[in-house]
C-alpha cells in the first residue's frame, strides 16, 4: 500500500484536507478549556468580599483549590471513557463531536451566571461536553489515515499544534477579562469560543469525507440497556456520595475531591481488567494491550507533574513570582499561553525531526522513557526560587519560563506520539474507547497530582519540588529497562 499523498489530494500542509477542520476545530475547543483553567485555581483562592474587578471569588485555600483543579482536570479526561464508548457504540464519532461542542458551550454559560450552584453545575456539564467530544476527534484524525500512511505521526504533531494555538490564545483574552473586566464575563468569552468552534465544524464537514461518520461497533439492544442500568448505578453512587458529604461535614469540597480521585484511580484499573478480559481480542491484540498498559503508566507519572502548572506552578506565580515588566503588570493567567506558545514553536520542528529521521527515529517507549526524565528535571528547576519563597523574596519570571520551556520538550515527546500509539494498538472497533483510555491516564495523574500537592504544606515548597522532581527522574530512569520489552509487545507496529 502506497504511503505517499495519493495524486490530486487536496491537502492542508502536506496532511489530508479534513485535519485542517479538525485542527480548527480542537483549537476552538481548547481556547474555551484552557481560557476557563487558566483562571480558575486564581478564581477558586480570590477573596470573596471582592468588590473591585474582578469582583468577588470563592476565598477557598490553596491546598484545597489545587484539589478541586486537578479534580475537574481528571473528570476532564475520565468522562471519555463514557464518551468514547457513545462514539464507537451509538453516534460514531462525526456526531459526538457535536454534540460535546455544545454540551461544552452550554456549561460555560452556565458558568458565565453569577450564582454558585451554576458554577459548580457548569464545571460538570463542560467535563461531560469534553467527553464526548475529546476521543472522538482523535479518532476522527486518525481515520484520515491508511494504516501505514508515514504522515500519521506528522499529522497528529500538526493537530496538537492546533491544541496548543487555542491554548495560547485563551489565557490572554480570557485572563485579561477575568484581571480587568468580571470573572464571569471571562467564562462567558470562553463559551463564545466554543460556538465559533461548532460553527467551523459543521461548515467544514464535507471536507472530512466518511471519516468518523461510520457507528464502528453498534450496540445490541440488551447493551444499550445495560449502559441504561450503569448510568443509573453511576447517578445512585454520586447522590449518595453527596448526600453523606452532606452529612458527615456539612458539604465539603474536600471531601468530594477525595472521593474522586479514588473513583478514578479504581475505575482505570477496572477497565484495563475488563479489557484484557474481553474474548473478542485476538493473541495479538492482547500484545499490544500489554505494550498501550506500559505507556499508559508512563503517561500517568507524566501528567501528575506536568498538569500542576495551572495549579501549584499558577499558585506560586501568584505569591511568590515578579510578573511586573516596567510599568506593566501581567496578568499571572498570561504565564499560562507559555507553554501553548513553546508548543506552536517546537511541534513543527519535531514533526519535521521525525519525518526526517523515519526509521531512524527513537522508538515510541524511548521517547516516553525521556519525557518522563524531561518534566522530572522541570521540577527540580523550580527549587531555586522555591527557596527564596520561604524567605518571602520574589523570583523573576524567567525561572517558570525555563521550567514550561523543559516540559515543553518533554510533551511533545510523550502526548502526540502517544495519541499516535493508541491508533494504531488499538483493537478493530476499539478506536474511540482506546482513545478514551489513554485520556484517562492524565485524569489519574491529575488526580494523583492534585491531592499530593497538598504536601506544600507539610514539607514547604522547595522540599516538595526537589522530592517529586528526584522520584520521576528516578521512575524516568527505571522506565528505560522496559523499553525493549514493550518494543517487542509492539511488534506489527510502526513504533
Amino acid at each position: 500500500m502506497s504511503t505517499n499523498t495519493p495524486t490530486g489530494e487536496r491537502t492542508f500542509m502536506g496532511q489530508p484536507r479534513g485535519l485542517a477542520t479538525l485542527f480548527l476545530t480542537e483549537m476552538w475547543e481548547r481556547f474555551s478549556y484552557y481560557g476557563m483553567r487558566a483562571i480558575l485555581v486564581l478564581y477558586l483562592i480570590a477573596p470573596p468580599d471582592g468588590a473591585a474587578p474582578p469582583g468577588a471569588g470563592l476565598g477557598l485555600t490553596v491546598a484545597v483549590a489545587a484539589a478541586i483543579y486537578g479534580s475537574y482536570s481528571s473528570l476532564i479526561y475520565l468522562l471519555p471513557l463514557a464518551g468514547g464508548w457513545v462514539a464507537d457504540r451509538l453516534t460514531g464519532p462525526r456526531r459526538a463531536v457535536l454534540m460535546g461542542g455544545i454540551v461544552i458551550a452550554a456549561g460555560h454559560f452556565m458558568m458565565a451566571v453569577p450564582v454558585q450552584l451554576l458554577f459548580w453545575v457548569g464545571l460538570v456539564v463542560v467535563a461531560a461536553g469534553t467527553g464526548l467530544l475529546k476521543p472522538s476527534i482523535s479518532a476522527i484524525v486518525g481515520d484520515l489515515y491508511t494504516p501505514h500512511d508515514t504522515r500519521r505521526d506528522s499529522g497528529f504533531s500538526l493537530f496538537y499544534m492546533g491544541i496548543n494555538l487555542g491554548a495560547f490564545i485563551a489565557p490572554l483574552i480570557v485572563g485579561w477579562l477575568a484581571e480587568s473586566v468580571s470573572w464571569h464575563i471571562a467564562f462567558l468569552a470562553a463559551g463564545i469560543g466554543m460556538l465559533i468552534g461548532i460553527c467551523q465544524y459543521v461548515i467544514g464537514g464535507k471536507g472530512l469525507g466518511e471519516a468518523g461518520k461510520a457507528v464502528p461497533k453498534p450496540a445490541t439492544r440488551r447493551e444499550k440497556v445495560n449502559a441504561g442500568r450503569l448510568l443509573g448505578i453511576v447517578i445512585i453512587g454520586v447522590a449518595a456520595v453527596l448526600i453523606i458529604d452532606v452529612l458527615l461535614f456539612g458539604f465539603s469540597v474536600d471531601f468530594i475531591t477525595i472521593a474522586l480521585s479514588i473513583t478514578v484511580i479504581s475505575v482505570a484499573i477496572a477497565y484495563f481488567y475488563r479489557l484484557f478480559r474481553n474474548p473478542d481480542l485476538t493473541p495479538v491484540d492482547r500484545e499490544r494491550v500489554k505494550a498501550f498498559a506500559y505507556l499508559f503508566l508512563a503517561a500517568v507519572v507524566f501528567w501528575a507533574i506536568y498538569d500542576q502548572s495551572g495549579s501549584t506552578l499558577t499558585e506560586f506565580a501568584q505569591e511568590y513570582t515578579n510578573t511586573t515588566f516596567g510599568n506593566f503588570q501581567m496578568p499571572v493567567a498570561w504565564l499560562q499561553s507559555i507553554n501553548p506558545i513553546f508548543i506552536i514553536i517546537f511541534a513543527p520542528i519535531f514533526a519535521g525531526i521525525w519525518s526526517y529521521l523515519g526509521n531512524r527515529a527513537p522508538s515510541t517507549p524511548a521517547k516516553f522513557g525521556i519525557a518522563i526524565f524531561g518534566v522530572g528535571l522541570s521540577f527540580l528547576i523550580m527549587i531555586p526560587p522555591a527557596m527564596a519563597a520561604e524567605t518571602a523574596q520574589e523570583s523573576a519570571v524567567w525561572w517558570l519560563v525555563g521550567v514550561y520551556l523543559v516540559q515543553t520538550w518533554s510533551e511533545l515527546l510523550l502526548s502526540p506520539n502517544g495519541l499516535s500509539a493508541t491508533t494504531k494498538l488499538a483493537p478493530a472497533g476499539l478506536l474511540s474507547q482506546m482513545l478514551a483510555l489513554w485520556f484517562l491516564a492524565t485524569a489519574v495523574g491529575d488526580s494523583i497530582g492534585g491531592q499530593v500537592v497538598r504536601l506544600v504544606e507539610i514539607v514547604g515548597y522547595s522540599w516538595y519540588f526537589a522530592i517529586l522532581g528526584l522520584g520521576t527522574i528516578l521512575i524516568g530512569v527505571l522506565f528505560t529497562f522496559f523499553i525493549k520489552k514493550i518494543r517487542a509487545l509492539m511488534e506489527g507496529v510502526d513504533n
